[in-house]
C-alpha cells in the first residue's frame, strides 16, 4: 500500500509560480512511475506530467510543456510539479498519482492522493 500526500497549493496571479509536492509512504517507491493530474468540475481527470522510476524521463501534455516541470527525489519518496507562468486555465485541484512500471497518459494508476487545489486569478 502507498499513501501519497500532495501539499503546495493556493492562490496565484496569472503568469506566477507554485510548486507542488507529493510525499509517497506506506512502501518502497521503488518501480513506480509518478504522475499529476488535474480536474475540474464537470471534466474528467486530464493528464498533466509523468515520470519514470528508472530513467527519470519524463512526459507532459502539451498545453504544459515549457512551463511545468516534473521531478522526483526517490530518497525523500517525493514528486514535485514546478509549475511556472501559470494561467486561469490552469487552476484545478492537482492529483499525485503511483503507478506500477510504465506510466500512463489515462487514469489508470494503482494509487492517489487526496488533490491540492490550484487557483489562478487573472
Amino acid at each position: 500500500q502507498v499513501q501519497l500526500v500532495e501539499s503546495g497549493g493556493g492562490l496565484v496571479q496569472a503568469g506566477g509560480s507554485l510548486r507542488l509536492s507529493c510525499a509517497a509512504s506506506g512502501r518502497t517507491f521503488s518501480g513506480y512511475a509518478m504522475g499529476w493530474f488535474r480536474q475540474t468540475p464537470g471534466k474528467e481527470r486530464e493528464f498533466v506530467a509523468a515520470i519514470s522510476w528508472s530513467s527519470g524521463r519524463t512526459y507532459y501534455v502539451d498545453s504544459v510543456k515549457g512551463r511545468f516541470t516534473i521531478s522526483r527525489d526517490n530518497a525523500k519518496n517525493t514528486v514535485y510539479l514546478q509549475m511556472n507562468s501559470l494561467k486561469p486555465e490552469d487552476a484545478a485541484v492537482y492529483y499525485c498519482a503511483a503507478r506500477w512500471g510504465s506510466y500512463s497518459r489515462t487514469p489508470m494508476y494503482d494509487y492517489w492522493g487526496q488533490g491540492t487545489q490550484v487557483t489562478v486569478s487573472s
